[in-house]
């Protein structure tokens, strides 16, 4: 009881706390789509440790996922802060010929830089398989930095960097990569574009 009272309480001190932050400093709610393409850290390093032994190379080095990967998904959520916003929604991503993932995501979002010019964005991503495929239960992590750019009133563009980590049922992959998202948000007075 007393944890739920406790959670309760910190939740309202967010929620008062971010309606008093000035309106122009947070989006508001936003959908966020965004595609991107990464290459497996895992096998390039697993393949210098093992170049010498002919068992890798038959066996091993033929089931592991391909040396790249490619992913679209959608995140819809909502900034509290003008530092901070929290997202959910899903994610496929193209592993391997028999790896199709579709994951649930969770992705809070830090912000840092200045508000009318550019905005350095800090996410970080858990994503669980909601999908069957040739894995089950697989999960993954991941870390994005960039950077956010506006184009109008409701539309900012994101672009940056990835590491994202995929652990499977009896192996795992590494990944690492290149982002770009679109976001639509809801308050018209974040970007510069929306000042009157």
């Amino acid at each position: 009881m007393r944890r739920i009272l406790f959670f309760c309480t910190f939740i309202l001190s967010v929620w008062s706390f971010a309606q008093s932050e000035s309106e122009s400093k947070t989006m508001g709610f936003y959908v966020s789509p965004n595609i991107q393409v990464g290459y497996n850290l895992g096998n390039s390093i697993k393949d210098n440790q093992n170049q010498d032994s002919p068992y890798y190379q038959q066996y091993v080095r033929p089931n592991l996922p391909n040396d790249f990967t490619y992913g679209v998904g959608v995140v819809v959520g909502y900034q509290f802060l003008s530092f901070f916003a929290l997202g959910t929604g899903i994610k496929y991503n193209y592993i391997a010929d028999s790896l199709h993932l579709l994951n649930w995501t969770v992705q809070p979002k830090f912000f840092v830089g200045k508000d009318n010019e550019w905005k350095g964005i800090i996410e970080l991503e858990y994503g669980a398989q909601i999908n069957k495929a040739n894995v089950d239960n697989s999960k993954y992590y991941g870390l994005k930095i960039g950077f956010q750019d506006s184009f109008s009133k409701r539309l900012n563009q994101e672009f940056g960097l990835f590491l994202q980590a995929n652990d499977f049922t009896f192996s795992n992959a590494t990944f690492v990569g290149f982002y770009i998202s679109a976001t639509i948000f809801s308050n018209k007075n974040y970007t510069i574009y929306g000042k009157d």
